[in-house]
Parts: structure tokens; sequence; C-alpha cells
């Protein structure tokens, strides 16, 4: 129930506890990354994610009279961060509380766990005081955070992110079409520190090529056309496996092709790939069957099927 205290309004549980808590959701590595021309003509390194419902952080914000957040589990410093910088945002005469973040998203393969901790703990902050927090300023204290964050915040709304500035380049128009994906990772993936990451640098060939890719995605979403966006994120993945390479990327490109797939997709700063399908063919169950069945075989691990802007249930006509 909403109670109120001076001129705040605030969240408060039957216990009388004061509380807010809210989710994020994570994320499949992205569509595309790099670096693309802004409004202004300079170049802004940016990425289209690929959102990915069934994997969720969960954050429960209690506000206090102390200084400073603690947080559980005690290792989720950004979280905490984000809670602090979410307060700061707020502008309250409240500088602290404790946050709890419980999360099914693996850590460390380029599902966004750490950016869907910090959203989840920024927009749990604003709930506890019955406020709102947008996609945008969500975002942009992420970044603030964690120096480097993804479009988590939007959810399945299709934004080009500059990651790194906490901007949205352009908003692409709509939800992405209708996609299922086999994920899986190499057999030698091992959890990946995005923080230790140099930053690639793009060639002239590279920046001429994301320009391509980023029309493919605007019209793959405007015409709801899954085969575009795949050759738009196999474009990506190529351009990626010179930057980090992933053990295996051949082997994953030919039984994409083999399968007539959409396309390959990877976490460019992950070990995650993904082989997209159109999820509107027929026989979709079996064809998604036939490359897991391709991608163990080929010594690939953690080979699971997700759906993408789709129902779990396929048609299996």
């Amino acid at each position: 129930m909403k109670a109120q205290s001076s001129s705040l309004t605030i969240n408060q549980r039957p216990d009388g506890q004061v509380a807010g808590s809210a989710y994020a959701c994570a994320h499949h590595g992205e569509l595309i990354q790099g670096a693309f021309e802004w409004h202004d003509g300079s170049l802004r390194r940016a990425l289209v994610s690929l959102p990915l419902r069934s994997k969720h952080a969960f954050a429960t914000f209690k506000p206090d009279s102390q200084i400073g957040v603690r947080v559980q589990p005690t290792d989720r410093h950004k979280a905490a961060r984000a809670a602090e910088l979410a307060l700061q945002k707020l502008n309250l005469n409240v500088h602290g509380g404790s946050l709890e973040i419980r999360s099914d998203i693996p850590i460390g393969h380029g599902y966004g766990s750490s950016s869907a901790d910090v959203v989840a703990a920024v927009k749990a902050v604003f709930d506890a005081f019955g406020r709102t927090a947008s996609a945008t300023i969500a975002s942009e204290i992420a970044v603030a955070a964690e120096r480097a964050s993804d479009a988590i915040a939007f959810e399945e709304t299709s934004v080009l992110f500059a990651h790194r500035d906490g901007i949205v380049l352009e908003y692409l128009g709509g939800d992405l079409p209708p996609l299922a994906l086999i994920s899986f990772k190499s057999s030698d993936a091992s959890p990946i520190s995005t923080t230790a990451l140099s930053r690639a640098r793009y060639n002239a060939d590279e920046i001429q090529a994301f320009r391509c890719a980023l029309s493919a995605v605007r019209r793959a979403v405007l015409y709801q056309d899954p085969m575009l966006l795949g050759r738009a994120a196999s474009l990506s993945a190529r351009i990626s496996q010179q930057h980090l390479a992933k053990n295996g990327f051949s082997r994953a490109q030919e039984v994409a092709d083999r399968h007539g797939a959409s396309g390959l997709q990877v976490s460019h700063s992950g070990s995650l790939f993904g082989i997209m399908m159109d999820a509107s063919q027929p026989k979709l169950n079996a064809r998604l069957s036939a490359i897991a069945l391709d991608i163990q075989n080929a010594g690939f691990t953690d080979v699971e099927q997700l759906s993408i802007s789709a129902e779990h249930n396929f048609d299996d006509r």
C-alpha cells in the first residue's frame, strides 16, 4: 500500500517495512556491436542487445537512516553503487539502505548479469519511493555505476545504445521479429571479465560494414524479417571474431549454414553463440532439435533452446 511521509510517497509493506522491488531481464549478447556514426558526425561505440526474457535479476531495496547501501550478496558492488546513484538522482534526504539481489543469470558469459543487477537495483530504489525509473534514467545510472552497460533497461524495445555513454543513438522503430535461438558455448568457455577487455580498434572497412549491418537491422525491425536480422548479426559476429576470437566459430557457422538458419549471433564480450531461426517456420521444433544435436556433436556445451519475441510453444506444423 501507499503511505505518505511529509511530501514523500513511499511503498510500505503490510509489516510496515518500506521497500521497493523490481526486476530486469538478461540478454543473449548482441545482434550487432561496433562503431556507428551519430548525428554530429562522430563515431560512437554502440550495440543492439538481444533481450532474453527467460532469465532475470530481481532486486529489493529497503531505505533506512544509515549512510551508504549494503548489498547481499556482498560481491554485487556495482549494484550497490547504482542504488546509491539512484538515491542521489531522486535528491531525497535518504542516503542509504539495504539491497538484496537474486538472479538466475549466469555470470561472465555475456548474458548481461551485471547490467541486470544494476538496472533492477535502480528500479527498486525508485519503486521504494513510489517513483518509476525510465529506461533512459536507468541506463544513464547503469553506465555511471559500471562504466559500460547495455540496453537491458529498454527490454524488448529495439535501440542502438551507446554502451559507454549511456545514451540511445537511435530508436529502431519496434520490437524484434519473432526468433527461435539455439544457445551454446564452446567446450573450453570460461567466464570473461568485461572490465578487463581492451576496446576493439575497428578499421575503415569494419566501420562501413557496421553501417550496412545497422541498415539491415532497421529494415528487419520494420518488416519483421528474421532472415535479414540474422544476416546483420552474422556480419557483426564475423567482425567480433577478429577482436575477441571464440573457439569453434567456423564449426558453429557451418552448422548454421547447413540448416538454413537466419544467422549466427554472439556475445561480443562473452562466450555465447546463438543460431537464429525464424520462429514462424514450419516444423520448427524438429529443425531446432536437429540443430541442437549437430551442435552437441560438434563439441559445444550448454546447448539450450530459447525464444526471442515469440511464444515458447513453437508451431510444429
